[in-house]
């Protein structure tokens, strides 16, 4: 079973034996992105980016042939499925590679972001609040057992919350920060409605690299046999005036922040306070997210992910 995720980055390539286990992933490889240079003011990816993911699902289809597999499930995140010229750069894909770009809806990625996180911690830790802070949009999963009973998706991704609050400027304004950070509290508790009181009890865990990126620039680790990383409210508010001192250009100097998401960092960190503020916190770092939680669901039954047309796929 082979994935391909097209994301804002990266597209990575994932492949583990059917029956097998994604501890030992048979291919792993991956394409590096910058689709976040290639959107435009008005939302449409460049010529240049839809260049770059057409040569990336290309070189992953060559990877994959390598190792002897035909068929892979190339997934598109919000980075192409918002862009407004989508069903363009899908054409241009199959076209060129013979591949087919498939898009989820952000309720679907969240509920796959929350299979992930159950498998990889087990079903014995308890109930869990499953936190993934992506470049478009910001999704919210939570359950007692293998499958979500509660999944949501809000336009509070790092990228575009950047691009909406202009905090990819030199000097971001503390005003901004703070109209932000209340903006994403009243989003956040009004998706959780009711169920705000019964999650906070729930186990929470993040499952995105920008709150991987913010656990290890707080350098707290979690206590126990397994070295985890934690994330807790004190540290994203110790953190973020050290992301707002710095330019964009140099906040990729601080422990653990990667140049292609620096710029979208200090957004990142507002609504990862905004989160730890409503869910109470800390969340636990997991390693897994989307990517395997579609491994695992094709793994389990191959017509788990059912085509529609334009691309869009749904999770059984």
């Amino acid at each position: 079973m082979a994935v391909l995720d097209v994301g804002c980055f990266s597209a990575r390539l994932l492949a583990v034996d059917r029956g097998g286990s994604l501890l030992e992933p048979v291919v792993s490889h991956k394409t590096r992105l910058r689709l976040d240079r290639a959107l435009d003011a008005s939302g449409r990816l460049r010529a240049e980016g839809v260049e770059a993911v057409v040569s990336a699902v290309r070189v992953a289809g060559e990877v994959a042939r390598q190792h002897g597999i035909e068929d892979v499930f190339c997934l598109a995140t919000s980075s192409i499925r918002d862009a407004r010229n989508a069903n363009e750069v899908i054409s241009r894909v199959e076209s060129d590679t013979g591949r087919s770009l498939r898009f989820l809806s952000g309720t679907d990625e969240a509920r796959l972001s929350y299979r992930a996180a159950r498998a990889w911690f087990g079903v014995g830790v308890g109930p869990l609040s499953v936190l993934d802070i992506g470049g478009g949009t910001l999704e919210l999963a939570a359950g007692r057992g293998m499958h979500a009973d509660f999944a949501r998706s809000l336009p509070l991704g790092a990228r575009e919350t950047t691009r909406a609050w202009r905090l990819d400027t030199d000097r971001p304004s503390e005003d901004t920060i703070e109209a932000l950070r209340n903006h994403a509290i009243e989003e956040i508790r009004e998706a959780l409605g009711e169920d705000e009181a019964r999650l906070r009890e729930f186990g929470t865990v993040g499952c995105s690299k920008m709150l991987r990126q913010l656990a290890v620039l707080a350098g707290r680790r979690r206590k126990g046999a397994v070295k985890t990383r934690e994330l807790h409210l004190e540290d994203v508010r110790r953190v973020i005036p050290r992301l707002a001192a710095l330019p964009p250009s140099r906040r990729a100097e601080l422990p653990g922040i990667s140049r292609p998401r620096a710029r979208q960092s200090l957004a990142g960190a507002v609504v990862a306070e905004a989160l730890l503020t409503v869910f109470g916190g800390p969340a636990v770092i997991c390693p897994w997210s989307t990517t395997h939680g579609v491994l695992l669901a094709l793994m389990e039954n191959p017509d788990a992910l059912r085509e529609r047309p334009g691309g869009r796929v749904n999770a059984a």
